[in-house]
C-alpha cells in the first residue's frame, strides 16, 4: 500500500516537473502570440472597413459641388469596389500568405491614393471646402486614417513578437514539436511614395 502511494506520488511529481518545465520553455507562447496577431489583424480590417464605409457619402458630397471631376469620382468608386471585393475574398491564411497579403496591401494603398486625389479636388471648390457635411466627413476620414496607422503598428508589433518566437531558440524547437503548422506572419511594408525621401528645393 505504501509503495503504491509512493509510486503515485513519484508519477505526480514527474508530471508536475514536466508541466513546469514546458511552461518555463514557453510552450504556450506560440498560440498566445498567434491570438494576439489575429486580434491585431481584425482591428486593421475594422479600421479599413470604417474608411471604406465613409467613401460613398464623401463621393456624393463632392459630386454635388464638383460633378465635372468625373475621372476622380469614378476612380475612387472603383478603388473602393476593388478593395471591398478583395477583403471579402481574403483567404483564411492571409497573414501567413505572402501573395494574398501583398494584394490586400496594394488594394488598400490604391484606395488611399484615390481618396487623396478626391480630397485634393476640394481645393478647387471653396463652396465644397466650407460645406459642413464635407468638413465632417473629412474630419472622420482623417481620424480613421490615424486609427489605421495605429492598428497597423499594433499588428506589426504583434507579428514581430510572434515571428521572433518562431525563429529563435529554444522557442523555435518548441514550436516545431508542438505547433508544426505555425507559419511566419506577413507584415506591412511602407508604400513606395513613403519610402522616398522628400525633395526639398529652395
Amino acid at each position: 500500500m505504501l509503495s503504491s502511494i509512493r509510486k503515485h506520488a513519484a508519477r505526480f511529481a514527474a508530471v508536475a516537473a514536466v508541466a513546469i518545465g514546458l511552461s518555463g520553455c514557453g510552450i504556450n507562447a506560440v498560440p498566445t502570440q498567434d491570438e494576439q496577431v489575429k486580434a491585431a489583424w481584425s482591428q486593421v480590417q475594422n479600421e479599413y472597413k470604417r474608411r471604406s464605409d465613409l467613401i460613398p457619402n464623401l463621393v456624393q458630397t463632392v459630386k454635388g459641388y464638383a460633378a465635372q471631376e468625373k475621372s476622380v469620382l469614378i476612380g475612387v468608386t472603383e478603388a473602393r469596389a476593388k478593395a471591398t471585393q478583395m477583403t471579402m475574398s481574403l483567404p483564411a491564411d492571409v497573414t501567413s500568405n505572402p501573395e494574398a497579403f501583398q494584394k490586400f496591401e496594394q488594394t488598400q494603398s490604391q484606395l488611399g491614393a484615390s481618396i487623396g486625389r478626391l480630397l485634393a479636388v476640394s481645393e478647387k471648390y471653396p463652396d465644397l471646402k466650407s460645406n459642413e457635411n464635407f468638413m465632417a466627413l473629412q474630419s472622420q476620414l482623417e481620424g480613421t486614417e490615424n486609427r489605421i496607422t495605429v492598428a497597423r503598428k499594433d499588428y506589426i508589433d504583434a507579428v514581430q513578437v510572434y515571428n521572433t518566437t518562431l525563429r529563435t531558440i529554444p522557442s523555435k524547437w518548441v514550436a516545431a514539436i508542438f505547433y508544426p503548422d505555425a507559419k511566419v506572419k506577413q507584415t506591412f511594408s511602407a508604400p513606395e511614395n513613403e519610402q522616398e525621401a522628400p525633395k526639398v528645393s529652395f
